[in-house]
C-alpha cells in the first residue's frame, strides 16, 4: 500500500486530475460522508503525488480499524506538510492509541501554522486540531470563521455542532447540524449529530436520525453505537448487543464498541466479560480510561451510582487528563450525597475545562446551596431554601418520616442512610441537581437511592401539581432503588411509587384514570414489553406511569405484599425480568400480559365504554330536541349527557340540566377539571342558591382531585358562609397541601385548632402563617403567643406577644396576652 504513494514535497502540489486539494478533500468527505469508501479511494488514487490522499486514505483505513497502515500511510504525507490533513489525522490516530505526546506536537503543529490562513479548509482543519488538543475557546473560533468564509460547508457545520454537543450546548448544535442539512441532506454525520443533540429529550426522534444516518451509510460505526445506547435507554440490551455487534463487524479494533460491550457485561455481572473487553481497548490504547468511565456512565443510568463512583475513579487512575471523566466522577458523587468529594471533582474538572456548561452549572448551584436551611433529624437530611424552610419544615419533614416509617414497615426495609432530601424553589435549579442542565420539563422530583430531589410548591404555578404526593413518590424510590441494590428496572420501581401514592392518600392516585380508559378505546394501551420503551416518550410517559401502577397493584392482589418484596430482592440479584418473574412469582410476563388484560377489562371496562365516542350524535347546530333524542338513545355515552346538561342550563331548564349531568357523573364520576360533568353541577347548583348541592359536588371532586387548589378555595369560600366547620376545614387542609404559602388557610386552620385545644395543630398552622409574611404581623405573632400559652410554652409565648408589641405598642390583645403569661395562666 505504502508503494502506491510518492510524496510531493511542494506544499503548492495538486492532484493529478487538475483539482485543487481543496475540492478534492470536499469530494472526498462527500462520499465518505455517505458511506461511498470505493469513490473516496478513486479519487484519493487519482491523485497519487498529493499528501491528502493519504490522507483521505488512512481515515478509510482507520474506520475500519486498520491502525498500522493508516499510520503508514500518513507519516510520510504529514511529514511532508505538516499543517496538512495528513499531520491532522496522524495526530487524531495518536490521541486515539493513547500517544498523546505525538498527538499534541503534530496537532499544535495544524493550529499553529494556520495563522494567517483564510481558505475555509485549513481553518476548518485546525479547528478540529483545536477541538482535539482541549483549546475549545479556539475551537469555536476557527469554527466559526471557518463557518463564515464556507456557511454551506456540511462538513465544517457538523464539526461545528460536535463541538457544541460536547459542550452541552444543544441548541446551536442542532442549529450547525440543520445548517448542514440544508447544505447536503444526505450528509450521514450530520443526522448522527442530530440524533445525539435529540437523545435525551426526544428519544424517538433521535432514533429516527440515527436509523436515516445507518441508511445513508450503513456501515457506520458511530451510528450503530448511538443506536445501541439508545436502544438500552429502552431497556432492550438484545438489541443494544446486536448493535454493537454491527458496529463490530465493520471495525473489530472500534474502542467505542468494546467499550459499551464491556458497559453492559458489568451491568449484567458478567465480569470475565468485562474484564474481556477492557482487555482489548487497553491492547490497543493503555490509557483509554473512556472504558471505565462508559461503564459508570451506564451503571448511573441503572440507577448503580457507587458502581459509577469507583468506575469514574478508575477512568482517572487510567487517564489523568480525562475531563469528561472527572466531571462525571462529581455527578456521581453528587447523586450519592457526597457533595463535598462532588465539589472537589468538578472544581479539578472546572479548572481543566471552564467551558463546560453542565461543570459550570452544578458549580453554580453549590453557590446556590449556601443560602438552603437544613435540618437533620434521624436518619433524613432536609434541605430547604432559606426563604421556604420556614413554612416546609413543618410539612415537608413530618410528611417524609411518615412515608419513611409506613413504607419501611410495609416492605419490611430499613433504608440506609442519611436520606438527602433538597426542595427546589426554582424547577431548573433542580433539574441542574439532577443532570446539570436545565430543563426536565416533566418532571417533579426524582431519587438516586439515597437522595432526593424535588421541586418545591413554588417552582411551578399553584394547582399544578402536588408536592406532598411527589415526596412520597420518591420515598417509595427510596425503598425499592435500595432493597433491588438498586437493580430494579424502571417499569417496577415507578409502579410501585405511584401505587404507594394511592396507598398513602386515595386522591393521590385518581388523576389517570379518565386518560387511562381513553387509551383503552384508542388502543394505546402499551404491552407489558414495551412498558419501559414507554417512559422514554414523551407521548406515552404519563400512560406509562399509570400503567405500571395498574400492574403493580394487580401483582399486590395476586401474589400480596410479600410477592413484591420478594420480586425486589431477586432483582438484586441481578436477574432479568423473565428470570426474576419466574423466581420470584412462578409466572412470565407472557401469561402476566393475559391475566392483566382480563383484570384491566374488569377494572376499566365500563368506563372505557362510557368515554367512547356516540355511534351517532347530533351535529353542530342541531337542536336541543335531537340533542335529547341521541342522549335518550345512548345512555351509556358521558360525552352526550354532559353536551345534553351543557345545552338545557343554555336554555334556562336548570333542574333537566342537573339531572342530564347526573347521569353523567354516575357513568364517570372520577372526571374533573372545568369542562367535567361535576363542575357544571356545582356551576348551577350555586346559580340556584343550593349551598349544599355545590359543596356536596366539590368535596366528591377533591376526593379525586388531589391539585384542583380552585376547587378547594371555592369550597372554603361556601363553606365559610354556611357555617359549615367540617367542610372549612376540608377545604384549608387541602389548600394547604397544595400551596403551603398561602397564610390564609394556615391562620384560619391555626384557629380552628385553638377552638379545638388542639396545640401541636395552632402552633404549627400559626408558625406557618407567620412565616409566610401575612399583612397583619402583628395579629399572627399574638395568634402564634395564643398557641404558645394553650401548650404551656409560656417563655415562647412571651416572646411572640413582645414581637407584637414591637410593631404595635398600644395592640390591646397583645397586652392582654402579656397579661396572662405574666400571670402564668391560661
Amino acid at each position: 500500500m505504502l508503494a502506491l504513494l510518492t510524496l510531493a514535497t511542494s506544499s503548492s502540489a495538486q492532484p493529478a486530475t487538475g483539482v485543487s486539494p481543496e475540492n478534492f478533500l470536499d469530494m472526498a468527505d462527500r462520499a465518505i460522508a455517505r458511506g461511498q469508501f470505493d469513490e473516496a479511494l478513486a479519487l484519493a488514487r487519482r491523485a497519487p503525488n498529493d499528501p491528502s490522499a493519504a490522507a483521505v486514505r488512512a481515515r478509510i483505513e482507520i474506520a475500519r480499524g486498520r491502525h498500522a497502515d493508516a499510520e503508514g500511510l500518513l507519516k510520510p504525507a504529514a511529514a511532508a506538510r505538516p499543517e496538512g490533513e495528513a499531520a491532522l489525522e496522524l495526530g487524531l490516530l495518536n490521541l486515539m492509541l493513547g500517544r498523546k505526546a505525538e498527538a499534541i506536537a503534530l496537532l499544535n503543529a495544524v493550529v499553529d501554522r494556520a495563522d494567517g490562513l483564510n481558505a475555509p479548509r485549513d481553518l476548518f482543519r485546525a479547528a478540529r486540531a483545536a477541538r482535539a488538543l482541549g483549546d475549545f475557546r479556539e475551537a469555536n473560533r476557527l469554527f466559526r470563521e471557518a463557518a463564515s468564509a464556507d456557511p454551506a460547508s456540511p462538513a465544517i457545520n457538523t464539526g461545528w455542532g460536535d463541538l457544541f454537543l460536547e459542550k452541552y450546548n444543544r441548541s446551536d448544535a442542532v442549529r450547525s447540524y440543520q445548517a448542514a442539512l440544508r447544505a447536503d441532506p444526505d450528509w450521514a454525520p450530520a443526522h448522527l449529530g442530530l440524533a445525539r443533540a435529540l437523545a435525551d429529550d426526544n428519544p424517538p426522534g433521535a432514533k429516527a436520525a440515527a436509523s436515516r444516518a445507518l441508511t445513508l451509510d450503513p456501515t457506520y460505526v458511530a451510528a450503530h453505537l448511538l443506536t445501541a445506547e439508545l436502544a438500552l435507554d429502552d431497556g432492550d440490551r438484545g438489541a443494544a448487543k446486536q448493535s454493537i455487534a454491527r458496529a463490530l463487524e465493520v471495525n473489530a479494533s472500534s474502542l467505542e464498541a468494546h467499550a459499551l460491550a464491556a458497559a453492559i457485561a458489568n451491568l449484567e455481572g458478567r465480569s470475565k466479560d468485562f474484564d474481556a473487553e477492557v482487555g482489548k481497548v487497553l491492547a490497543i490504547n493503555p490509557a483509554y480510561g473512556e472504558v471505565y468511565r462508559v461503564a459508570g456512565d451506564l451503571a448511573a443510568r441503572n440507577y448503580r451510582f457507587d458502581e459509577a463512583v469507583v468506575l469514574a475513579s478508575k477512568a482517572m487512575a487510567t487517564d489523568p487528563d480525562n475531563v469528561r471523566a472527572q466531571a462525571d466522577l462529581g455527578i456521581h458523587l453528587l447523586r450519592t450525597g457526597d457533595e463535598s468529594g462532588a465539589r472537589q471533582a468538578l472544581d479539578r474538572a472546572f479548572r481543566a475545562d471552564p467551558y463546560d456548561v453542565v461543570t459550570y452549572n452544578l458549580l453554580g448551584l453549590f453557590d446556590s446551596l449556601q443560602t438552603f436551611e437544613t435540618i437533620e433529624e434521624g436518619d433524613i437530611t432536609l434541605r430547604m431554601h432559606g426563604e421556604e424552610a420556614a413554612v416546609l419544615r413543618e410539612y415537608a419533614l413530618p410528611l417524609a418520616r411518615e412515608a419513611l416509617g409506613r413504607l419501611s414497615e410495609r416492605y419490611r426495609f430499613t433504608p440506609r442512610g442519611p436520606i438527602l432530601i433538597e426542595i427546589f424553589p426554582r424547577h431548573d435549579d433542580f433539574a441542574v441537581r439532577n443532570v446539570g442542565l436545565p430543563g426536565m420539563i416533566g418532571a417533579l422530583g426524582a431519587c438516586f437511592g439515597r437522595v432526593v430531589t424535588m421541586d418545591s410548591p413554588r417552582a411551578r404555578p399553584p394547582g399544578t401539581f402536588n408536592w406532598g404526593a411527589t415526596l412520597w413518590h420518591e420515598m417509595a424510590h427510596v425503598i425499592t432503588l435500595q432493597m433491588s441494590s438498586q437493580r430494579v428496572p424502571r417499569w417496577l420501581t415507578e409502579g410501585i411509587s405511584v401505587y404507594e401514592e394511592k396507598q398513602a392518600r386515595p386522591e393521590w392516585g385518581r388523576d389517570m384514570e379518565v386518560a387511562f380508559a381513553q387509551a383503552m378505546n384508542r388502543g394505546e394501551v402499551l404491552k407489558l414489553g414495551d412498558l419501559n420503551a414507554g417512559f422514554q416518550k414523551p407521548e406515552t410517559i404519563s400512560l406509562a406511569y399509570y400503567q405500571a401502577s395498574l400492574l403493580v397493584g394487580y401483582l399486590v392482589d395476586t401474589f400480596g405484599d410479600e410477592g413484591i418484596q420478594k420480586l425486589l430482592r431477586v432483582y438484586g440479584e441481578g436477574l432479568e425480568t423473565d428470570q426474576a418473574l419466574t423466581k420470584a412469582l412462578g409466572t412470565s410476563l407472557d401469561r402476566l400480559q393475559v391475566d392483566l388484560d382480563r383484570n384491566l377489562e374488569r377494572t376499566f371496562g365500563v368506563l372505557s365504554r362510557a368515554l367512547k365516542d356516540p355511534e351517532k350524535g347530533p351535529a353542530a347546530g342541531d337542536s336541543l330536541e335531537a340533542l335529547k333524542q341521541a342522549a335518550a338513545a345512548q345512555p351509556d355515552k358521558y360525552a352526550l349527557q354532559v353536551a345534553l346538561g351543557q345545552a338545557l342550563r343554555t336554555a334556562g331548564d336548570l333542574d333537566s340540566a342537573i339531572a342530564a349531568l347526573n347521569k353523567a357523573v354516575k357513568l364517570v364520576p372520577m372526571a374533573t377539571g372545568r369542562d367535567s360533568a361535576r363542575l357544571m353541577i356545582v356551576d348551577i347548583a350555586e346559580q340556584k342558591g343550593d349551598l349544599e348541592r355545590a359543596m356536596r359536588e366539590l368535596e366528591t371532586l377533591l376526593g379525586y382531585d388531589h391539585v384542583d387548589v380552585e376547587s378547594a378555595r371555592r369550597l372554603a369560600k361556601m363553606a365559610k358562609e354556611a357555617t359549615d366547620q367540617r367542610r372549612l376545614r376540608l377545604a384549608y387542609e387541602r389548600i394547604v397541601d397544595i400551596d403551603p404559602f398561602d397564610p390564609l388557610p394556615h391562620a384560619e386552620l391555626g384557629r380552628m385548632a385553638l377552638t379545638a385545644n388542639e396545640a401541636d395543630v395552632a402552633m404549627r398552622e400559626f408558625r406557618a402563617a407567620l412565616a409566610t409574611g401575612p399583612v397583619d404581623r402583628a395579629a399572627a405573632h399574638c395568634d402564634l403567643a395564643e398557641s404558645y400559652v394553650l401548650a404551656g410554652r409560656l417563655a415562647d409565648a412571651r416572646k411572640q406577644v413582645i414581637a407584637a408589641l414591637e410593631i404595635a405598642p398600644t395592640y390591646e390583645r397583645a397586652q392582654d396576652i402579656l397579661l396572662k403569661v405574666v400571670e402564668g395562666r391560661p
